[in-house]
């Protein structure tokens, strides 16, 4: 069961984003950060922060996630609720002029997805997943945002409109066309180029 702060929250003037009364309980951040910083992590990680900045943005995502008073439950959920937050987050981030161009680390996503297996089997699982972020570095932030919290975080398109504060008819456009764009892209990292060289089989000349 989740863990929700005993105090009320009294929201600064003009602190109504979550459209919250004064008086509903709240999950505070301590206990948000307890359950939802791994997918902070990983979120961030697939907007393309570099994985050398990650730790200190998840830290400034739950710092204003403190600032607002913690989570009050109801159409959006606390992982949409947070994304929102990720995503100011990270456009500041850039916007500073602190982005590196690397790739998230993967290791641990590969060993829980793969689940111990061979170390062949994890270098494929690796590579499939290097190909999905970068196929995701063909969306622009707002379609790989809605893409990513619907297709690998199974949130519903109501739960993320209202957890990013736009219409659900917003959601649904961005999604389809993040899709188009997801599976060309894909589709492109699986076709080998025309001049790539073909093996040659065993005995010829």
């Amino acid at each position: 069961m989740k863990a929700v702060a005993s105090q009320r929250h009294k929201p600064r003037d003009g602190d109504t984003r979550d459209g919250a009364a004064a008086d509903e309980p709240r999950i505070d951040a301590a206990a948000l950060f307890r359950e939802h910083a791994r997918f902070v992590a990983n979120f961030l990680a697939r907007l393309g922060a570099a994985r050398a900045d990650i730790d200190d943005l998840v830290q400034e995502v739950f710092l204003v996630a403190h600032r607002r008073g913690g989570f009050v439950p109801g159409r959006a959920r606390a992982t949409t609720w947070l994304a929102e937050i990720a995503l100011r987050v990270n456009s500041a981030h850039r916007r500073r002029g602190r982005r590196r161009h690397e790739d998230p680390n993967t290791s641990e996503i590969v060993t829980a997805v793969d689940g111990g297996h061979g170390p062949g089997a994890q270098a494929e699982t690796r590579q499939a997943l290097e190909r999905v972020q970068t196929a995701l570095e063909a969306l622009d932030e707002p379609k790989r945002a809605v893409f990513v919290l619907f297709e690998l975080a199974g949130e519903s398109c109501e739960s993320i409109a209202a957890g990013l504060g736009i219409p659900v008819g917003t959601v649904y456009s961005r999604l389809h066309k993040a899709r188009k764009l997801f599976k060309a892209a894909h589709a492109k990292l699986l076709t080998p180029p025309a001049n790539a060289p073909t093996k040659r089989a065993v005995g010829s000349v």
